[in-house]
């Protein structure tokens, strides 16, 4: 017989498994290099959703895609295939929690960031099909129906 986690505390507001040590030392590291232009000749700049913007700049449903990494569910993947899904993103306690799925639905990922200064994101992401799979991730909130985002393998990005 299986008994209850009762002492389990969820810091993220989807109550899905939380991103480990969304800012260690890997996170840090890996913001203090990471770039991106975040104008308009950026890959994110042109419109590619089309999600109204609630009256909140950042909570809300977004569409999110990425590139770079691996998805054993896309055969002949590239760096420079996106995945698109959908996206939700809702602020609880201070920190940013993006909830995203690509695949149709079928695979669900998490990131749990902290703001830095107006516009920066600084945290890591969670693949929730595949818990052992995490990075670190840096965005900009260039507006509210933009973040530009990246992680060392690729770009993740969220529009509305």
């Amino acid at each position: 017989m299986q008994q209850a986690i009762t002492h389990l505390v969820i810091r993220n507001p989807f109550g899905t498994m939380d991103v480990p040590e969304p800012g260690d030392s890997e996170v840090r590291n890996y913001a203090a290099t990471a770039t991106w232009s975040g104008d308009v000749a950026d890959v994110n700049a042109a419109a590619w959703a089309s999600i109204a913007a609630p009256s909140d700049p950042l909570e809300g449903i977004w569409a999110s895609r990425w590139n770079g990494g691996a998805d054993p569910t896309i055969v002949g993947d590239t760096p420079d295939k996106w995945k698109q899904g959908r996206a939700e993103i809702r602020i609880a306690d201070g920190r940013i929690y993006l909830r995203f799925d690509w695949d149709h639905g079928r695979r669900h990922g998490l990131i749990d960031a902290a703001r830095e200064g107006a516009d920066r994101l600084v945290g890591k992401y969670i693949n929730l099909t595949t818990p052992a799979i995490t990075r670190p991730w840096v965005g900009r909130a260039i507006d509210a129906t933009r973040i530009d985002g990246c992680f060392p393998e690729g770009r993740l990005d969220f529009r509305r």
